[in-house]
């Protein structure tokens, strides 16, 4: 079997064992006779699925009882108004803007309220986390909105926000799961699960109870509504029943090799073998400031484009997969997610070393 490294920042690779126990399943699901694609949500067989894949997330995060766990469809991006809608009850928000997904997440916000960007770091294309120990939050504001970890620019939060009393919102689509998360810190986590934990089309969501409101406006979509998917446990209509399944898979996976501490420290290992070759190399420099660069996705770049273009294509016919960067950062991007195994990079770090002997 021919697997390529796949670096894509989503969808993305994903756990080889898991993918084999799906294949093993996917004909007939445990005795059911059937594919969970064509099984029944309302069935007690599928139910069983959701409810393992939500205990299994809770134990994982350690999720604390007063927190509801809903899996919603439309990925992330739903959620850049879903937000606004259901928590704007004063009408105010405070944005940090740091990258493509927050200024995209601020953008939407202003739809339906008045949005102040607190911080940003829009001056240097987004390749630092801005202090955020000591902003000037509105007093009326409903939220402080994050993206944690940005998958473009390849910034992440070392220290949160201080928030100064108010709820956090935080994007974590692509640093779900990736290392342990103190979910009390937040009012409301969420992300798309595209990037680091199944397929595409599904975004979990991690609110307060107290933050479902049923007093939001009457001409709010009743999809639109946390109190929706809260009241029907995300059984309101047909859900994404296969990406929960796998995200299930992925939940007991994670169990299985010690929980999100081992992962962190595998990815911080995983990410050390790549920035020590690019804080050594002549050739290739990252383009994030050192102490908010991410473990998941890391640009680099060699500073001409032409170099940048010739070294994707020269990736790509050695068997690495979706290196080449964003339009906005250019040059190469490589997400190491939690499943990139740790010698997919060693060989791309190999590969890397070899490319800039030859063409120096």
């Amino acid at each position: 079997m021919a697997r390529v490294y796949n670096f894509s920042a989503g969808p993305a690779t994903m756990p080889l064992p898991v993918l084999e126990e799906i294949q093993a399943e996917l004909l007939d699901y445990k005795g059911s006779g059937m594919s969970v694609m064509e099984m029944s949500h309302r069935s007690k067989v599928f139910q069983q699925i959701a409810d393992e894949a939500e205990a299994d997330l809770r134990e994982l995060m350690g999720i604390p009882d007063n927190y509801k766990v809903l899996f919603i469809q439309g990925g992330a991006t739903l959620q850049f108004s879903m937000i606004p809608m259901n928590l704007m009850k004063n009408g105010v928000a405070d944005y940090i803007v740091t990258g493509a997904w927050s200024k995209k997440a601020a953008t939407e916000a202003k739809k339906f309220g008045k949005v102040n960007i607190v911080a940003t770091s829009a001056d240097k294309n987004f390749s630092y986390i801005p202090d955020c120990s000591d902003l000037a939050i509105d007093d009326d504001a409903d939220y402080v909105y994050i993206c944690e970890n940005e998958t473009i620019h390849g910034t992440t939060f070392q220290t949160l926000p201080n928030t100064k009393g108010k709820i956090l919102v935080a994007d974590q689509s692509s640093m779900f799961l990736s290392k342990p998360c103190n979910v009390s810190d937040y009012g409301m986590i969420y992300g798309g699960v595209q990037k680091n934990i199944g397929p595409a089309g599904l975004s979990i969501v991690i609110i307060r109870e107290d933050l479902i409101r049923e007093d939001i406006a009457e001409n709010t979509p009743v999809y639109m509504r946390y109190d929706t998917h809260a009241n029907a446990g995300s059984m309101y209509n047909t859900p994404n029943c296969w990406a929960i399944y796998v995200c299930g898979k992925v939940f007991k996976y994670l169990k299985s090799i010690g929980g999100l501490e081992a992962m962190n420290k595998i990815n911080e290992e995983k990410a050390a073998i790549l920035y020590d070759f690019l804080d050594n190399s002549k050739m290739f420099h990252g383009t994030v400031e050192k102490e908010f660069r991410s473990l998941m996705n890391v640009p680099f770049v060699t500073g001409d484009a032409d170099k940048d273009a010739a070294v994707v294509a020269a990736t790509k016919a050695a068997g690495f997969d979706n290196l080449k960067g964003h339009k906005s950062v250019g040059g190469l991007r490589a997400s190491i997610y939690n499943a990139m195994p740790i010698e997919g990079v060693k060989a791309l770090v190999d590969f890397l070393k070899k490319y800039e002997e030859e063409n120096a």
